[in-house]
């Protein structure tokens, strides 16, 4: 059983995309089958387009964001859930003036991540 209390721990900035961060609120050093992670994008800001070869589950906490599945664009808010099959290709850019924070979970295996465009 662990208590994490996010507010002391760091956030990593993230290389790809433009005012991406993401902080890790349970790795796999606490929880032996997922990690849970909290990713913020600032007004303005964007993932690139790219894969993972691991499912994410993902619970948006604020915002807005138009976000690419596939073939598929949808417009993400607060409250909404995505589920990402493993593969597909998914990218992300914040609408309006506050900013995208979600919650990703994903299974604690080797995540290769490839950068689309």
């Amino acid at each position: 059983m662990a208590l994490i209390n996010s507010s002391n721990l760091p956030f990593t900035k993230l290389e790809a995309g433009s005012g991406a961060s993401m902080q890790m609120l349970i790795s796999n050093e606490v929880a032996p089958n997922f990690a849970m992670r909290k990713f913020t994008i600032e007004a303005g800001g964007f993932m690139p387009n790219h894969t993972n070869s691991v499912e994410h589950e993902q619970y948006v906490l604020s915002g807005r964001a138009r976000v690419g599945l596939g073939e598929k664009v949808v417009e993400a808010k607060a409250g909404d859930a995505l589920y990402i099959a493993p593969g597909l290709n998914h990218w992300y850019e914040v609408l309006g003036d506050e900013p995208y924070v979600f919650l990703c979970l994903v299974p604690n295996k080797t995540d290769e991540i490839k950068i689309l465009n």
